[in-house]
């Protein structure tokens, strides 16, 4: 006698299966590392590596991290679990279509026969968005093993630039000057040593690359093959094909010159 043992009846012969408990993600299994993010004049930045980790190997090279949102002005960047950070995407772009679609009904004139422009969902309004995210699945158990980068402009203040982190319990920040994982360790001070409210894109860019490749050198997650991010109110959301950085092992103190061993110099 075979019944449904999902519901804890007879299975065999008179043996009782209760249904399993529910189970939750424990752990991120894979992950991205830092994002960074910084506010320059006339617009705001992102930078973030395109490698995934399984533990500590290595588990894809060419992951874009950085993904800008429909029918708004705003880029998401994320660290952590790569499979959340797609489902965060996911339930962003069906919200951002889902505020789209009503405003522009909304906004339609029946005399005219024309649409009005449709307001699109603010930098800010999904920053505070996914606070209340992140923040119901925490009270759930379930958290989005992420912490998720917010950045681009403020249409309620003019285009201003706008750059803000949510973590996985719901906790929210907006700076000037933003970096997860271990970016927050390693790149932030060099991020307050070299960041100025009136730097331009140029500067901005280079900073954030020092930085990147700062993290490629102490973060065994981490890559020199990394992309950049920018929004700015005249030419909105602009986001680059992924790219090395150059880098150098080469750490001449360390080695020590045959001239002051004894011998012939060799082991």
């Amino acid at each position: 006698m075979a019944m449904n043992a999902a519901f804890g009846e007879m299975v065999g012969s008179g043996t009782i299966s209760a249904p399993g408990p529910k189970k939750h993600t424990t752990q991120p299994i894979v992950t991205g590392s830092s994002v960074l993010g910084i506010c320059y004049k006339g617009g705001v930045m992102l930078a973030a590596d395109t490698m995934l980790s399984y533990g500590r190997m290595a588990k894809a090279q060419n992951i874009c991290r950085l993904q800008g949102i429909s029918h708004t002005n705003t880029i998401l960047g994320g660290s952590g679990e790569y499979s959340d950070y797609q489902q965060i995407l996911k339930i962003l772009e069906e919200k951002s279509l889902e505020h789209y679609t009503a405003q522009e009904h909304e906004g339609f004139d029946d005399d005219e026969g024309e649409g009005a422009i449709a307001e699109t969902m603010t930098a800010r309004s999904i920053w505070n968005y996914l606070r209340v995210v992140m923040y119901s699945r925490r009270n759930k158990f379930n958290p989005y093993y992420n912490s998720i980068v917010v950045a681009g402009t403020d249409t309620d203040k003019d285009g201003e630039p706008f750059l803000g982190m949510i973590d996985l319990i719901g906790t929210t920040i907006k700076e000037n000057i933003i970096a997860t994982g271990f970016g927050s360790y390693i790149a932030i001070p060099l991020l307050r040593e070299k960041w100025s409210p009136d730097m331009d894109e140029g500067e901005a860019r280079a900073l954030l690359e020092d930085c990147m490749k700062l993290l490629f050198y102490r973060d065994c997650k981490a890559s020199n093959r990394i992309q950049i991010a920018k929004v700015t109110k005249a030419n909105g959301v602009l986001i680059s094909e992924p790219y090395e950085l150059e880098s150098s092992w080469t750490a001449h103190s360390a080695i020590p010159s045959s001239t002051y061993q004894e011998g012939d110099g060799g082991w």
